[in-house]
């Protein structure tokens, strides 16, 4: 099982916006991103700071209850479109 990459908020959030996910509100916590798929509406709330994301958050919003990523889908966008 490949581990997860350091990877900061603001680069994930540059990679989810780059991957069709739309900004929406802003609040002190984060920045909330959002994505129509097939049949509902993906949100993922995504801290907005320089330092890496602590693996448990990374994890959670990489989860199938909010952006159904999982790992592979990170390391597609990190190598599609680079890290910011």
């Amino acid at each position: 099982m490949s581990s997860n990459p350091a990877i900061s908020g603001k680069q994930l959030i540059e990679l989810l916006i780059r991957d069709g996910w739309t900004e929406g509100r802003k609040a002190q916590h984060g920045i909330c991103l959002t994505k129509f798929v097939v049949d509902r509406t993906l949100v993922t709330f995504v801290p907005n700071n320089k330092s890496p994301l602590p693996a448990g958050t990374l994890h959670a919003i990489l989860g199938m209850k909010q952006t159904r990523l999982g790992n592979r889908g990170l390391f597609r966008l990190i190598s599609k479109y680079k890290l910011p």
